[in-house]
């Protein structure tokens, strides 16, 4: 079968590539923002590119067009495929109905972490001989690649995105997977273009844990009254607590201010098996910085533990886990200074990286780049909170995209010399190259390419020292 998917290059659209192509379909894809790691993986697989979005990439017609909630009435392709009478589904349904039927399903939702918690969940299950398949938003570099289907026996993890699911099919995509575990991480007002408010959202995810089984598990978060919310609008499925408070049955004590070494106390049972009245521990020493990501590690071995890992043995693995692509990844360091990129867009994810980066560099300054370039970024929800979000950061350099709604420059005026906006990447490169030290660590922010400017900085910094030498 021949499928065609219309944003392919999305971290969504993508993976769901991957794994059609992994089944044996002929696939082949559109979009107007192809960069990489996405786009490097989609070629490796033998997937058709295309550049836009245009009524001749439906010719030869495919066999099924799938469509991502990136796409709307109006755009080119839609209007032709929507005439052309060709058969179209979501992206989300294809993968309910063709992908996860007869397998344990475990999904990891929340405003933030997803990506980590999936791509740390898959390793647990991996290191334990569980070849589990998943659809992961991002590439953990443990495996390469962002999906696979993995054992049809093992379980499948899929990171569950509250963001609607097409312009036919506004409900979450979350609500198609119908998992047997839900990790609920989290839960923040985002998604401004889509949703009013944080009520919004909270009915949205009170729609997923209505499709979790009386049998199956509820993973939650302690210390989030959003999701405390969700629940009491009513709850069929056992649910087990993680976080730092005494009352949960996963606990989290940090060793280490950067949280590269906490302990995990599990102090529950799962029906059926008898503790001996005895709590679970052990220790996780690991490369990832910051409690958000310790928090993220421990919802993981959780669920991992709901599919039979032992947790001593969990912890362990941790010791060989690898950031997935643009989370906390070091792209490279040239004379001493280390250029990081992350996924962070969110206020909060903001903070929580740099919280994090900040425990860990003893030496040197941090300094932030950082373009706030998501959708509700660009509508201006959550801007004022955007300054108290780089409080750790020595230096800031902010980068204002195109078809920002609002002016970044009030805000930037009240960080005073602590900040820099610029809409120009080759100045902003400029800027933090001619300001950064040797044992300085720069991180980058952005959920989109940002103009290659890692590359760039990385290029700079090379030809600065080149022209000190």
């Amino acid at each position: 079968m021949h499928l065609h998917i219309m944003g392919i290059c999305g971290t969504f659209m993508g993976s769901l590539a991957l794994l059609a192509r992994e089944m044996g379909h002929q696939v082949s894809g559109s979009d107007q923002n192809v960069y990489p790691p996405m786009s490097t993986q989609l070629v490796d697989a033998g997937i058709t590119l295309m550049e836009g979005y245009h009524a001749e990439h439906l010719s030869p017609a495919p066999d099924l067009v799938v469509v991502g909630n990136a796409l709307s009435r109006g755009n080119e392709e839609v209007e032709a495929l929507l005439n052309s009478g060709l058969p179209y589904t979501s992206g989300a349904q294809w993968l309910a109905e063709h992908v996860l039927p007869g397998r344990r399903v475990i999904a990891v939702a929340g405003t933030h972490g997803k990506t980590t918690t999936a791509s740390v969940l898959a390793w647990l299950l991996e290191s334990a001989g569980l070849a589990a398949g998943f659809l992961i938003g991002g590439v953990p570099r443990n495996f390469g690649v962002s999906a696979r289907l993995g054992d049809p026996q093992a379980p499948f993890v899929v990171e569950a995105d509250e963001y609607d699911t097409a312009f036919f099919d506004k409900r979450s995509k979350f609500v198609h997977y119908r998992p047997h575990i839900a990790i609920l991480n989290n839960l923040e007002f985002d998604h401004a273009d889509i949703f009013p408010d944080l009520a919004a959202i909270e009915r949205q995810f009170h729609h997923l844990v209505r499709t979790v089984p009386s049998q199956g598990h509820l993973l939650v978060a302690d210390e989030q009254p959003a999701l405390e919310r969700v629940l009491s609008q009513g709850v069929w499925t056992p649910v087990a607590h993680f976080g730092d408070q005494d009352a949960s049955e996963w606990q989290l004590k940090l060793e280490r201010d950067d949280a590269s070494r906490f302990q995990v106390i599990y102090s529950g049972s799962e029906p059926g098996q008898d503790t001996n009245g005895q709590d679970e521990d052990g220790v996780v020493e690991w490369a990832l910085t910051g409690e958000h990501n310790a928090r993220n590690a421990l919802a993981a071995l959780a669920a991992a533990h709901l599919c039979g890992v032992d947790l001593a043995r969990g912890c362990a693995a941790l010791a060989r886990f690898e950031t997935p692509r643009r989370r906390q990844e070091v792209r490279g360091e040239i004379n001493g200074i280390q250029v990081i990129d992350d996924f962070a867009h969110h206020p909060t994810a903001i903070a929580a990286t740099l919280k994090g980066l900040r425990a860990a560099t003893t030496k040197g300054r941090l300094l932030a780049v950082i373009e706030p370039r998501s959708n509700t970024m660009r509508l201006g929800a959550l801007r004022e909170r955007l300054i108290e979000s780089v409080a750790d950061a020595d230096g800031v350099f902010w980068f204002q995209p195109a078809g920002l709604d609002w002016s970044m420059d009030e805000l930037v005026a009240t960080q005073g010399a602590h900040a820099q906006l610029f809409s120009d990447i080759d100045s902003l490169v400029a800027a933090v190259v001619t300001q950064a030290s040797p044992l300085d660590r720069i991180v980058v922010m952005s959920n989109g390419g940002f103009e290659g400017v890692h590359e760039r900085l990385l290029a700079a910094l090379a030809a600065a020292k080149e022209g000190k030498a």
